[in-house]
């Protein structure tokens, strides 16, 4: 594809001005009506990139993605409790589930847009009506998938609201999954193969999520017995045309982001005006540093947002596995001169070695050490220190406080044929070819420098939740893999001791709450789901 990137295009604001006297009168410059609009034949790739844009809010709710799962948990010693990540007292007006639900809409009704003005563009050529639909229903996929899956039922929008409306009712699971598999095929007909503009959706992109709706379905009472065949031939497809990349640190390095085995990314860059707000990853599973000798506030490291890994994390990697020093930073490097002398710039600051030092070796060391199980131990600087994740660094975006725009430049991610192989494997095993599974699963950790390679007969739904654990850490819905392979109660109760301390989690957290705002702005026609009453 052409190094070129799909930015926001249009944005549609109308102010009303009432002037105090009648000579006060001013030409409104944002105006910009619906006639004007649909003039233009470049409306509908105005209108598909708005879609694009709000899917990176949607897309950056992390809460609900990754916490309260086995390998993501809240950064806090092991006490009290949290509704998100212990399920304890989880409620309709938490503000995670109402952003994740209010995101993911916003999204859907950009696109609804799209479809529904289509026909009223002047000068719109075939071919771009055929691809501007194909990108619109690709995104209302990809937003209805993470929406069904999260709430179960949810209320199926498929054209512009243009009134208030509250009436609204909750559509079948069923009838959602059929109407994304619906788009997904309208929207693999009419992308591109390979789009002029990087960021656009691709008919890889389209496979990719549709193998992963159809790997999902499958395991649902109304799924159809192919679903996993037929997800495993997606991925193959994708799998082909997207080779992984030689080594996981060039995968992960900025300078190589744009890459053969990328399928879908959300971007961002340098310019502040297309860039929005910014990405947030850069800012993922980091504890407060700065306070240790040697360390500030940096350029490098940044500032933390609220979660960090369960120790159960940082032991999956093997020995040799080089995805653990691309994925987690277990030295840390002074950056200023401490204030009493013992640590200079360049020094040691922080070291969490893999496999547990004696107190003698520590305290002969002039930097900190800590050990693993001692993540979540206070030791009189910081209540909780861990291997900080590196795999999203942003070197030399400006650090910002909590409220502050991150600014963050990198693209986010969305598809990689990493993922898919994994995809492949676990629906392969679904269909009994183990053989297949392996093979999958062997390829990234040949990429990884592991030499063992794993027989078809080890291969189980844990190995690969495993695999995918330390492959994927971070990048997709960690708590959507364990939700659809029903592995969330006990992986969550056997590795991720806040949750485990609570014992709290039940079979009713398998959905989130509906967010009270919509229960009520409905006049009860959208019904709370079944244990948050």
């Amino acid at each position: 594809m052409k190094n070129k990137s799909i930015i926001l295009l249009y944005t549609a604001a109308l102010f009303t001005f009432t002037a105090c006297a009648d000579y006060l009168e001013e030409e409104n410059r944002n105006f910009l009506s619906d006639q004007i609009l649909l003039s233009n034949p470049q409306a509908l790739d105005q209108l598909v990139a708005n879609g694009y844009d709000r899917l990176r809010l949607a897309t950056s709710n992390f809460d609900l993605d990754h916490q309260g799962t086995d390998v993501f948990t809240r950064r806090d010693i092991v006490a009290g409790i949290s509704d998100l990540n212990d399920y304890v007292n989880l409620l309709p007006t938490n503000g995670a589930v109402g952003a994740y639900w209010a995101n993911y809409y916003n999204v859907i009704a950009a696109v609804n847009t799209a479809i529904s003005r289509v026909d009223e563009i002047q000068g719109l050529t075939a071919a771009d009506r055929t691809r501007g639909l194909a990108e619109a229903k690709f995104l209302r996929a990809y937003s209805y998938f993470h929406l069904v899956e999260n709430y179960g039922e949810v209320p199926l929008i498929l054209e512009e609201i243009q009134t208030a409306q509250t009436e609204f009712s909750r559509a079948s699971e069923a009838e959602v999954y059929g109407q994304i598999i619906t788009d997904l095929d309208e929207a693999l007909a009419g992308v591109d193969e390979t789009p002029s503009l990087y960021g656009r959706a691709s008919k890889d992109a389209v496979r990719h999520l549709k193998a992963k709706v159809l790997l999902t379905r499958g395991y649902k009472d109304f799924g159809n017995e192919t679903d996993f065949t037929e997800a495993a031939a997606l991925a193959e497809t994708v799998v082909a045309n997207h080779p992984l990349v030689d080594d996981f640190a060039s995968l992960v390095s900025r300078e190589n982001q744009r890459n053969s085995e990328v399928i879908f990314a959300v971007l961002y860059g340098a310019d502040p005006v297309a860039r929005g707000i910014g990405n947030f990853r850069h800012l993922l599973f980091k504890f407060v540093y700065d306070v240790y000798p040697g360390q500030t506030r940096s350029t490098l490291y940044h500032r933390g947002l609220g979660r960090a890994p369960t120790p159960y994390f940082y032991e999956l990697f093997e020995e040799g596995d080089e995805r653990e020093a691309a994925t987690v930073r277990r030295l840390m490097i002074a950056e200023v001169n401490s204030a009493e002398g013992a640590i200079t710039a360049g020094d040691t600051s922080i070291y969490f070695p893999k496999n547990a030092w004696s107190q003698e070796e520590i305290q002969s060391k002039e930097y900190e050490v800590i050990n693993p199980g001692e993540y979540y131990t206070p030791n009189g600087i910081t209540q909780v220190h861990f291997p900080m994740f590196k795999k999203f660094d942003d070197p030399g975006v400006p650090y910002t406080n909590p409220g502050i725009n991150p600014d963050g430049e990198r693209d986010a991610v969305l598809m990689r044929s990493g993922e898919t192989r994994l995809i492949a494997a676990e629906a392969y095993l679904q269909a009994g070819n183990t053989t297949e599974a392996a093979e999958h699963l062997n390829a990234l950790r040949s990429r990884a420098g592991l030499d063992n390679p794993i027989a078809p007969a080890d291969v189980t739904l844990d190995l690969i939740l495993d695999e995918s654990a330390i492959e994927m850490a971070g990048e997709i819905s960690r708590w959507m893999d364990l939700k659809r392979t029903g592995k969330l109660i006990e992986r969550v109760l056997e590795h991720n001791p806040h949750a485990a301390l609570n014992n709290a989690i039940k079979a009713f957290h398998y959905r989130r709450p509906i967010p009270q705002s919509e229960v009520d702005v409905s006049n009860g026609s959208i019904e709370q789901n079944e244990g948050y009453n």
